[in-house]
């Protein structure tokens, strides 16, 4: 599935404003069931989850940060 830069853009914003906080609030929930676990465990266990929630999505996130390369070039420059 390929999307625009405006699409990959819209994905990237909602995925940042809305999925990550449902996220981080479903493993807090989601580890808080467990037995208390040593900081020693949970660190590494936070560090993993925090980092892997990205790379299904790393594809909304490539060339964010550039310019449209779909936009029609700017006659002031």
């Amino acid at each position: 599935m390929a999307l625009s830069y405006k699409g990959r853009k819209r994905l990237s914003l909602f995925l940042l404003l809305v999925w990550l906080p449902a996220y981080i609030i479903f493993v807090v929930g989601l580890i808080g069931q467990f037995p208390p676990m040593s900081k020693w465990l949970q660190f590494p266990l936070y560090v993993f989850l925090g980092v892997a929630w990205a790379f299904p999505f790393k594809f909304a996130f490539m060339g964010v940060g550039k310019d449209d390369p779909d936009a029609e070039p700017n006659e002031d420059q």
